[in-house]
């Protein structure tokens, strides 16, 4: 949200943004500001103080916040007979949905940042139109098996197995399902996808009037390289081009024993030199991101593997993934696809080995190894929670694919780079971002009450 605030102040000189950043007892907002940027500012909102609160609770008490915020801005304006901004309306977070009531109130226009891609979008605007004419099957049961679905923002139907974790848990289902009816009483959406990347998601989006406009406006990004990790830069910096195969799972992503251990036995035996980031799980019962190791000798990795992989391999801790991967030397890109992180991916020109974890990711290793051939597949149908085991043969062969330089995947590199140039010009003055964020802000302008 920082960095699409930062996109329409810079894009247009009469925008100024006041951020509201809600504490989630997940989240760590402690290092976000809007840099030198003096017409983006950050609010942050007070804590949340019972942890076991749910998203709706927690969104539902920040309401009252957030209109304070916004009535202050109409109240200076009114006082200062029309020397201060103006508010021009809401651009609310795609979960935000209880907002939409606030702009309401306020009598300002509601606009929402869909930070997943079109075809998320227009995957769960599929599931709440056959939900709500009673057509929607047991997504649960549906899960293991290979049935194909028809997805109207897929040019290819979807295995079952590759359905979004997110919609599988029947906790989460009607929260998501809810969520996306609103989004249909906003006054536009704003994706974080470019129209090269997924011109028929988004073609679907933009047509029929069945939501209200689509504004692709992307890739947005925070490519400002986090510093303090200089040792892995500097054992980058003495690799080959393209030889290193970076193995990352996000935030949120770490493994059991056993899993760990079929990585380092496909690692040790493919020989393809890497860098690993590995964080020790949670334990059992608990709920949180995964920690660091104090050092490596107390992870499940099999005896003798730190010493024998010394030559080709590195394990590490939290990676700074922006800066691994615009490196020379990162030829591929093992993920859980979460979406920033395929984004991030495609902007540096990097292929990706495919192993979703959880959310709506099987979704989108679906759409980058099926629809757009941007990947290959490590484990496209992996949940996290599932209990599913990837073995060492299936890792080593998805590795030493992904980084294939004279076949058929190799050809898929091409490609990959060839997608990276259209993420940047889309961008630049002309392109397929800039003229959407261009009919974004003068909707905004054109429905200032």
């Amino acid at each position: 949200m920082i960095q699409l605030a930062k996109q329409l102040v810079n894009h247009d000189h009469r925008l100024s943004a006041t951020i509201c950043l809600i504490p989630l007892p997940s989240g760590n907002n402690t290092n976000l500001t809007a840099g030198d940027d003096s017409r983006v500012r950050i609010v942050k909102l007070p804590p949340n103080t019972n942890p076991s609160e749910t998203l709706p609770y927690i969104l539902e008490a920040s309401s009252a916040s957030i209109k304070k915020i916004a009535s202050d801005i109409i109240r200076r304006r009114t006082e200062s007979s029309g020397d201060s901004p103006r508010l021009a309306g809401f651009v609310i977070d795609m979960f935000c949905t209880r907002m939409i009531d606030v702009a309401g109130e306020l009598g300002v226009p509601c606009y929402v940042f869909y930070t997943s891609g079109a075809n998320f979008l227009g995957f769960m605007l599929h599931l709440q139109a056959l939900r709500d004419e009673g057509k929607l099957g047991d997504l649960a049961e549906m899960k293991d098996n290979e049935f194909e679905m028809a997805i109207p923002s897929l040019e290819k139907p979807l295995t079952c197995k590759c359905l979004p974790s997110a919609v599988v848990e029947k906790d989460w289902l009607p929260l998501l399902i809810d969520n996306t009816r609103r989004l249909r009483e906003v006054r536009g959406i704003a994706v974080n996808s470019f129209l090269e990347l997924e011109p028929h998601a988004i073609d679907f989006l933009s047509t029929g009037g069945i939501i209200p406009p689509v504004y692709p406006v992307g890739p947005i990004l925070n490519l400002k390289a986090v510093q303090g990790n200089e040792e892995v830069m500097e054992w980058l910096d003495n690799q080959p081009a393209a030889s290193v195969v970076f193995l990352c799972f996000g935030s949120m992503g770490s493994f059991g024993k056993e899993q760990v251990t079929e990585i380092a036995v496909a690692l040790e035996r493919c020989g393809q030199r890497f860098l690993w980031s590995l964080r020790r799980s949670p334990e059992a019962g608990e709920v949180g991101p995964p920690s660091e190791y104090g050092n490596f000798d107390e992870a499940p990795l099999p005896a003798g593997f730190l010493d024998r992989v010394s030559g080709i391999g590195k394990v590490i801790g939290w990676a700074p993934q922006t800066a691994v991967l615009r490196h020379v030397a990162v030829g591929g890109f093992v993920s859980h696809c979460g979406w920033n992180s395929v984004l991030e991916s495609i902007w540096f020109g990097v292929p990706v080995g495919a192993w979703p974890m959880y959310a709506e990711q099987q979704l989108n290793a679906f759409q980058l190894v099926e629809e757009l051939g941007l990947a290959e597949e490590i484990k496209m149908d992996y949940r996290w929670d599932g209990g599913m085991m990837v073995t060492a043969e299936e890792i080593e062969g998805g590795i030493r694919r992904l980084m294939a330089a004279e076949n058929d995947e190799g050809r898929k590199r091409k490609t990959v780079k060839e997608v990276s140039e259209m993420s940047k010009k889309a961008l630049t003055e002309g392109g397929s971002s800039c003229s959407s964020l261009s009919r974004f802000i003068q909707d905004v302008i054109d429905n200032i009450s």
